[in-house]
């Protein structure tokens, strides 16, 4: 505990700090003031909305697995679950490859779909943040989140060819933006997914409007004590405004991270979406997020935030945040008794691995891993 001497000079240390970069929220401010006169009403518009959400590992931990196994699992919120598959950091590159296509060469899945049109047939050509390991040699185990991350890309692409009743909304979790994949192949993906769209329009008559909403986003953390304190979006009723480009760049350690289609010089290699700060409460307090609009759409901002906010006035438990994203959200999580299997398949896994010594698994599960927490 801080005794109190040390906390008055602590506190008159942080005033100080603060007081000497006051200049920085005033350059905040200054920079945010123009987006005042950009701030646009929305009126809520009727269609069907559906999200696809990718199970997080980080939030599914089993109790003790010394094989990291963790599960990719992608559901939508109509809980139509489009893939499910256990992967460890050992697991041989070559042969997750070999997984996605049939003998043929035809695809299997929808990664092996998306690899077949970007024209690459190994994950390692897909992304550099994957490596081959056949060599047996130990690669860092965040390849695993990669992969997940490109199988909810592949996922994206694939649902966008279905075939829909009516005119639909694509809500994504997260931001339009990715920077596993290789060389230019985003944006040969995002080509590819905006031809999809129109081939939607023109030979179904079907319009697909994509969007991909964040939980948090540097840009928002940035200017959101400015943005208070020049009154933008406090107003009464769901608004939203476009944010340019050079905000974006000012907020980003790397400036090719939103990287628009407009911009001269080096290609957009990583973004597919124009962010937009939105609020679709009628409280002045009320949350914002960070939505990107994907680009080929954006002259229809209006029209697909309208959408957006008819879904998230239904928003529950989490008022006024998309009602399709956190059904998916609920779809994906392994929880309760979904988890109590998962680790038991785990345990039963090793416990056939270990064979004669397997009883010795059943003495361990009752130790106490962390005897240190009791001191809480």
């Amino acid at each position: 505990m801080i005794d109190p001497s040390s906390q008055k000079l602590l506190k008159d240390e942080i005033r100080e700090r603060i007081k000497s970069d006051r200049a920085i929220l005033d350059e905040l401010r200054k920079e945010i003031q123009p987006l005042k006169s950009n701030v646009r009403k929305i009126q809520p518009r009727n269609t069907t909305s559906i999200s696809l959400v990718g199970t997080d590992g980080g939030n599914n931990q089993v109790q003790f697995d010394p094989f990291l196994v963790q599960i990719i699992r992608v559901v939508d919120s109509s809980n139509n679950e489009y893939c499910l598959e256990a992967v460890t950091p050992t697991t041989k590159v070559s042969k997750l490859t070999a997984r996605q296509f049939n003998p043929d060469g035809s695809p299997k899945t929808a990664l092996g779909e998306m690899m077949l049109d970007l024209g690459v047939k190994q994950l390692t050509e897909l992304s550099h943040m994957i490596r081959s390991n056949d060599d047996g040699k130990p690669t860092s185990p965040s390849w695993v989140q990669v992969y997940r991350e490109l199988v909810e890309w592949a996922i994206l692409y694939s649902v966008a060819k279905k075939d829909f009743g009516t005119d639909t909304l694509i809500v994504f979790d997260g931001l339009l933006r990715s920077k596993v994949f290789a060389k230019e192949l985003f944006k040969t993906y995002r080509e590819n997914l905006a031809k999809i769209i129109e081939k939607q329009d023109k030979e179904k008559h079907r319009k697909i409007f994509l969007v991909g909403l964040a939980k948090h986003s540097k840009v928002l953390s940035r200017y959101r004590l400015a943005m208070v304190l020049e009154n933008i979006l406090n107003c009464d009723y769901a608004v939203y405004v476009e944010i340019p480009q050079e905000l974006e760049e000012k907020a980003y350690v790397w400036s090719e991270y939103a990287r628009g289609q407009d911009t001269e010089g080096e290609v957009n290699k990583y973004v597919a979406g124009k962010m937009y700060f939105v609020k679709f409460g009628n409280g002045t307090r009320d949350p914002i997020w960070p939505v990107d609009i994907f680009m080929p759409q954006t002259s229809q901002a209006q029209t697909i935030l309208g959408y957006l906010l008819a879904d998230s006035i239904n928003g529950f438990p989490i008022p006024f945040y998309p009602l399709c994203l956190q059904k998916a959200h609920e779809n994906a999580a392994l929880v309760d008794f979904d988890f109590d299997i998962l680790q038991d398949q785990i345990f039963e896994g090793i416990r056939n691995v270990l064979g004669g010594d397997s009883p010795k698994l059943d003495a361990f599960r009752l130790q106490d891993v962390d005897p240190s927490q009791r001191r809480y």
